[in-house]
């Protein structure tokens, strides 16, 4: 497996995407996942021109992050893409710049409390279930245009996390469910987008950023507005079991 020649064929199909979607290509965001994978692997993607990072336990970040440090000079910046305990809320502020994560105002609120206690701010995105599926975590918002008493909950409750102090709530993240074709991928990245406009319109909260689309509907999700999509097994091959 070439990891580089991997990462070329993801930006050409990124590429295509935006053409398909007449979008700019510097409006997307490649954050290569590298959970289970080796830092020798993610020097291998920075060395092909990748600066974003994912990963999706902190348990393993702890670890990866440091080892990857001290393999190279340059500057790479670590997304927090998997479900955070609040036990490890602590940590994740210390070890990431951005966490597409936070699935309630309690853990919002936690990650607030630490940031203004090592007086530091912390980027946050707001992971949102948009397609009900029960084995996905986040806030729950399907069906969130046609239940008024679910959307009204859901602005209040973001409403109240971006007044927190030391976060900076960037915008929604969403994972679509598993399917045999992608373009039924479309209405839950869809929906998401209308959401977070409608969020931007009616509530004033800025939300610039969409992380939405893995290795099987990153194209999709990139021509229904993703601004960061989250790649992990089309560059670097299928994760290491552990």
């Amino acid at each position: 497996m070439n990891i580089a020649e991997n990462i070329e064929h993801v930006y050409t199909q990124i590429r295509d995407a935006c053409t398909r979607a007449n979008r700019d290509m510097q409006t997307v965001c490649l954050i290569a996942v590298s959970k289970t994978h080796p830092p020798e692997a993610v020097m291998q993607a920075a060395e092909a021109g990748v600066q974003h990072f994912g990963e999706n336990r902190v348990e393993e970040a702890e670890s990866k992050l440091p080892a990857v440090s001290a393999l190279t000079d340059v500057s790479l910046y670590w997304h927090m893409v998997g479900h955070l305990q609040s036990r490890k809320a602590k940590d994740a502020l210390s070890l990431f710049g951005t966490i597409h994560s936070v699935d309630s105002y309690k853990l919002a609120e936690k990650l607030s409390r630490l940031a203004v206690e090592h007086n530091r701010s912390i980027a946050l995105l707001l992971e949102t279930n948009i397609s009900g599926e029960a084995s996905k975590y986040g806030f729950q918002a399907a069906g969130w245009e046609q239940d008024d008493v679910l959307r009204e909950s859901l602005f209040d409750a973001w409403r109240q996390i971006a007044e927190l102090p030391g976060i900076q709530v960037r915008g929604l993240m969403t994972m679509a469910p598993i399917v045999t074709d992608m373009e039924d991928t479309r209405p839950v990245f869809a929906s998401l987008r209308r959401l977070r406009d409608a969020v931007q319109e009616t509530q004033g909260i800025g939300l610039p950023e969409l992380s939405m689309g893995m290795t099987d509907d990153y194209p999709v999700a990139i021509e229904e507005g993703a601004t960061m999509v989250r790649i992990g097994r089309a560059i670097f091959g299928e994760r290491n079991m552990r």
